[in-house]
């Protein structure tokens, strides 16, 4: 279920990636995948994960080209969730910290209570049935 975020505010910081080591870790290592997520679900499934994260990797080969595409993406999300803030601040924490940045907004998503992984078809499916999936716990051992 989702979180009580307060309108006009990110849910956390910039720097909060310990919250979330999974994500974290995700941003890290493919940041091409968490970005393909996010764009995916701020489009509202108009572009899929797989040609926004393939697009992200051939401009982050071009210089630093992907921040400023993911400058755009952060800030459609601060617009569809009236987060206060402003475009010239989005591109520099885009230019500067752009994994921080994709970590943020993917962590936003989260507690709005979107599931990325699901990607957006299967979040309006869980919405429209009325079910959130409950985490997943390992099972008991076994003999």
């Amino acid at each position: 279920m989702a979180n009580k975020v307060a309108h006009g505010s990110w849910s956390t910081g910039l720097c909060h990636c310990c919250s979330d080591c999974q994500s974290c870790c995700l941003t890290l290592w493919c940041p091409c995948i968490s970005f393909g997520r996010i764009a995916e679900m701020t489009d509202k499934g108009t572009s899929s994960c797989c040609v926004q994260g393939t697009l992200f990797c051939i401009l982050a080969g071009i210089g630093n080209v992907a921040s400023c595409y993911a400058c755009i993406y952060r800030t459609k999300l601060r617009r569809l969730y009236g987060i206060h803030g402003n475009q010239c601040k989005d591109c520099l924490v885009s230019w500067f910290c752009i994994h921080l940045s994709i970590c943020q907004s993917y962590r936003e998503l989260q507690a709005r209570g979107f599931d990325l992984s699901a990607g957006w078809k299967g979040n309006v499916e869980m919405r429209s049935r009325g079910v959130m999936e409950a985490p997943a716990v390992a099972g008991a051992m076994s003999r």
